[in-house]
């Protein structure tokens, strides 16, 4: 078959592509964004075409999909529709394709794309595995039996989901431009869950999901006593993060991970579990924790010039807050500067006070302007970064422009944070450094 993907460059949209590529089909896309971005990589591998204009042909057995950053009214989108050609949701695509696989659906508000990850590496070391990680990271093989993917809540993408296997991480608000409230939130969760097929794994510490009528067999793990699996004797320092792991209350194993957090820990743990869930022994679970690297814009880091810089897709305050202290458990002794590049509007307006509270854990905080491609600043008056940095003593706005200001911050770490196009004023930061 033929695919035609708009908005190609975009994270999930650039993962399907490979994928759908990769089981043999015909792709191709368009995007705006004629920069390099680091989610193109796997298209170019692939040497699938990206096209910047509206001027090629289509053949008309051509599906179409396209990013929800794209609207109605786009030009490439209403070419497609006059040209007669089949559109479909980017999210049923995906729901049918883990139909042909023993899936296995990561959902959450945080920790879905490192969750993914860390059962991607196992399983690929060991019985092999599709992906679908929300990173520009896709692959698949009709070969394989299992198949992992990322369920993003967005939209209630996930509800067109009916994986195998499930696992919740956490639910708090988020996405409250496409949600009523915590409660509307709650009960779509519900809703994937309860299309899960055979087992979900789910964080019991987590008080909304304590609040979710499963009809799924479900397993709990935490570092609460009352979980199926709980977490103790955890050990957070500047090499690792390690801990022990019971289940109803016997030991299990020690466990060790290459990353840092409390939260790392517990997405490790929800991995651990749907690895045990599928016959992957323990010798083996070990083995490959210790040997797993981080997903793409997930506390990558870099020395330039003696100076540590982390890049990090943190964009939501909970993420910020613990993506900081990570940081700090690593650099104890380093000075933390901070570059948020906030994403949309609505999350600045909803999470005004709660980005504040998160940003003061870093030492310096600079933010540029708001970079949002789905939303229109006339929608929300008064909403700029710096209801943010008034709120934070020594703050400050920043651009590519004005980078010079990053000059002080030589020999410190400095984390550039956001699930925006952060590129451009990390490398203008490198440049200076060089």
């Amino acid at each position: 078959m033929k695919y035609y993907c708009i908005g190609i460059k975009g994270t999930g949209m650039s993962t399907l592509a490979q994928i759908l590529y990769d089981l043999g089909n015909e792709v191709s896309g368009y995007d705006d964004a004629k920069e390099h971005k680091f989610t193109q990589d796997g298209l170019e591998k692939r040497n699938i075409k990206i096209y910047y204009d509206n001027n090629h042909d289509i053949d008309k057995d051509t599906i179409v999909t396209y990013s929800v950053a794209f609207k109605e009214d786009h030009k490439e989108i209403k070419r497609v529709k006059e040209l007669g050609l089949k559109v479909v949701k980017y999210n049923e695509i995906i729901g049918s394709l883990m139909n042909d696989f023993n899936s296995i659906g990561v959902a959450g508000t945080h920790g879905k794309t490192t969750t993914s990850s860390i059962i991607k590496h196992i399983l690929t070391e060991t019985v092999g595995c599709n992906y679908f990680i929300g990173a520009g990271d896709g692959m698949a093989s009709k070969n394989n039996r299992y198949f992992v993917f990322e369920s993003d809540e967005f939209n209630k993408h996930f509800t067109a989901y009916h994986p195998t296997y499930s696992i919740i991480t956490n639910i708090e608000a988020e996405h409250l431009e496409c949600y009523k409230n915590i409660d509307d939130i709650r009960n779509t969760f519900e809703i994937f869950a309860n299309q899960t097929k055979k087992k979900i794994i789910v964080n019991g510490d987590n008080d909304e999901i304590r609040k979710i009528n499963f009809k799924t067999p479900v397993i709990y793990y935490g570092y609460k006593r009352e979980n199926d699996y709980s977490i103790r004797n955890i050990d957070l320092n500047s090499k690792n993060s390690s801990f022990d792991l019971y289940y109803n209350d016997v030991f299990l194993d020690h466990f060790s991970i290459p990353l840092f957090g409390k939260h790392m820990v517990s997405n490790a743990t929800a991995a651990i579990i749907l690895c045990r869930e599928l016959g992957i022994s323990l010798e083996e679970i070990k083995k490959y924790l210790e040997t797993f690297k981080n997903a793409k814009r997930r506390f990558a880091e870099e020395v330039v010039n003696n100076t540590i810089i982390i890049d990090d897709y943190a964009h939501h305050p909970t993420e910020i807050k613990v993506t900081l202290e990570a940081v700090k458990q690593k650099y104890p002794d380093k000075k933390l500067t901070v570059v948020f590049v906030p994403n949309t509007y609505s999350r600045t307006k909803d999470f005004k006070d709660e980005f504040v509270s998160s940003l003061k854990v870093a030492d310096k905080v600079y933010l540029t302007e708001i970079d949002c491609n789905r939303e229109k600043q006339e929608d929300y008056p008064g909403i700029n970064s710096s209801i943010i940095t008034k709120e934070i003593p020594n703050s400050e706005i920043i651009s590519i422009d004005t980078i010079n200001k990053l000059e002080k911050e030589k020999d410190n770490v400095v984390c550039f944070m956001g699930c925006a196009y952060v590129d451009g004023i990390l490398n203008a930061f490198k440049n200076i450094l060089k």
